[in-house]
């Protein structure tokens, strides 16, 4: 014999129907004028703005560039992607790379000496002799990148993302204090 739903619950089901029935097609126009004011209070759109007051700045892309050799040094490059890019022997120093997105790129004899790559996203990037002394790699994600006769002197790799077999080949010539940060190379990296 099939259970049957007590009474109270079918009461409450019909009730629901009709008040559902009776308030949402008259107070809808009111309930989606709500849902949109607070999607645009809560998610501005810089494309609104009007006057131009907008701190919205596009993103820098650098898709298959050859980049080899340029001057960056000291530049606001925050967000920018570099993929698949050339950037041999380019200066990066001082520069400000924060939320930098640099994936499946070279960086050969690369100057990136007290550059800030926090939050950086460094894919499948190869360095090799790159000068990545007193750099700045909180929080970054350096998952498949590999590093050949690097200069990490100083560089700060707290919070870093590295596999296990980076960390032990960076460890090995992990020397000097960030003076930015305050933190040793050696701390940042958790060298044993």
């Amino acid at each position: 014999m099939p259970k049957s739903n007590p009474p109270y619950l079918a009461f409450a089901q019909r009730r629901l129907c009709q008040i559902a029935a009776h308030c949402l097609p008259e107070n809808m126009p009111t309930i989606i004028a709500l849902i949109f004011a607070s999607i645009l209070i809560c998610f501005p759109s810089h494309a609104i703005a009007a006057g131009g007051t907008s701190q919205y700045k596009p993103m820098l892309s650098y898709d298959n560039a050859e980049l080899n050799g340029q001057d960056f040094s000291g530049k606001n490059l925050q967000t920018a992607v570099f993929t698949t890019a050339k950037l041999d022997d380019t200066n990066f120093s001082g520069a400000d790379l924060t939320g930098v997105v640099i994936s499946s790129s070279t960086l050969n004899r690369t100057n990136l000496h007290g550059a800030n790559l926090t939050q950086g996203l460094l894919d499948q990037v190869r360095f090799v002799g790159a000068d990545l002394s007193d750099a700045v790699f909180t929080e970054a994600m350096m998952l498949r990148s590999t590093f050949t006769d690097v200069n990490i002197a100083g560089a700060d790799f707290t919070d870093a993302i590295l596999g296990k077999l980076q960390q032990k080949e960076l460890c090995k010539i992990a020397t000097g204090v960030n003076p930015k940060t305050g933190i040793s190379t050696r701390d940042s990296l958790a060298c044993k």
